[in-house]
């Protein structure tokens, strides 16, 4: 399993050079769980991700961001409460600050207000101070907002009061919504597959993956192709990182099928063939994926076989080894 994963990384890091697929765009951030309705959503100008966090069952998407001076960290996280459902943002917010008040006595409620929303459920602010680690005060500002089963939780924190009384940041409140009718994208769905994958959570980002390729269109539009293959390519390597070559497999057959001018599923194909020690089926497969390299997604290029872990193991088959060099 270890050749077919280091063959499957490589076209992983190739496929999302340049991908928009991200939760923030011209300063607006936005959550979104995979499976159910709703999205968070507040403008933080300045503010850049640096770790991103999802829970394997689909129940909790979270970023982290500073903000351009390292004075201010940013903390968003969506996720589900159904054991207190139907839940209000006072029921999410109790249920959040109460044990972590338990856990760390040094927290003290400075003050709470309410935000009333229009077009959402309202906002729950709360300013607090606590001690950090190395003796300094934090200073934090928290909105919760909750409907149903699923709540938001976006906390801003710094060392000094400006937290509170910055104006920049006070919009940053003023932009807070939830929308509890939106209906997660192909973005949403696929972004949450990546966070797993990334954190080394193979088996749960698989079907995420396959999830979302459902919620692309069924069309031959070259976007929504180069969305297909690189999601299946997606899918199909976090099968095989997880253990589950077979299904890697049947993916791939799949999509051979469906899509037969894609030379990386003939490629990875191919790793799993050496994978399995066979070569006749690797060399036909490798035949069939460099006799289509120049339909490679724009910006991919055709790896090297003859320094892929995959096939490495062959170098003493004098047959197979002069084929493998032939491709390059």
């Amino acid at each position: 399993m270890k050749k077919i994963a280091i063959c499957a990384l490589w076209l992983f890091i190739v496929a999302i050079t340049g991908r928009a697929q991200t939760p923030v765009k011209d300063g607006t951030f936005t959550l979104a769980l995979p499976a159910h309705q709703g999205q968070l959503k507040w403008n933080a100008e300045g503010f850049k991700i640096v770790q991103s966090s999802a829970k394997p069952n689909g129940a909790e998407v979270g970023i982290r961001a500073n903000d351009g001076s390292s004075q201010f960290t940013l903390l968003g996280f969506l996720f589900l409460f159904p054991e207190q459902a139907p839940i209000t943002s006072a029921k999410c917010r109790d249920g959040v600050l109460e044990p972590a008040k338990k856990s760390n006595p040094s927290i003290k409620i400075a003050a709470t207000t309410e935000m009333v929303r229009s077009d959402g459920p309202p906002v729950q602010l709360v300013s607090y101070v606590e001690q950090g680690q190395d003796g300094k005060l934090i200073h934090s500002m928290r909105g919760f907002i909750a409907i149903g089963d699923i709540c938001g939780d976006l906390e801003i924190y710094g060392n000094d009061l400006d937290v509170i009384r910055d104006p920049n940041l006070k919009k940053v409140w003023e932009s807070y919504r939830f929308d509890p009718n939106y209906s997660p994208q192909f973005n949403d769905v696929s972004l949450y597959a990546e966070i797993l994958y990334e954190n080394h959570m193979y088996r749960a980002a698989a079907p995420v993956f396959e999830q979302a390729l459902t919620k692309l269109k069924d069309d031959k539009d070259r976007d929504q192709l180069m969305w297909q293959r690189v999601t299946t390519d997606q899918a199909g390597m976090a099968y095989g990182l997880a253990g589950n070559m077979p299904k890697a497999r049947a993916l791939f057959e799949a999509a051979v099928a469906k899509d037969p001018e894609y030379p990386m599923y003939y490629y990875i194909l191919a790793c799993a063939d050496a994978e399995e020690k066979k070569l006749a089926d690797a060399r036909t497969h490798l035949q069939q994926a460099f006799a289509r390299k120049a339909n490679v997604i724009r910006g991919e290029t055709m790896p090297d076989p003859t320094k892929d872990d995959s096939f490495l193991p062959y170098r003493d088959n004098k047959e197979f080894w002069a084929f493998v060099e032939s491709l390059r």
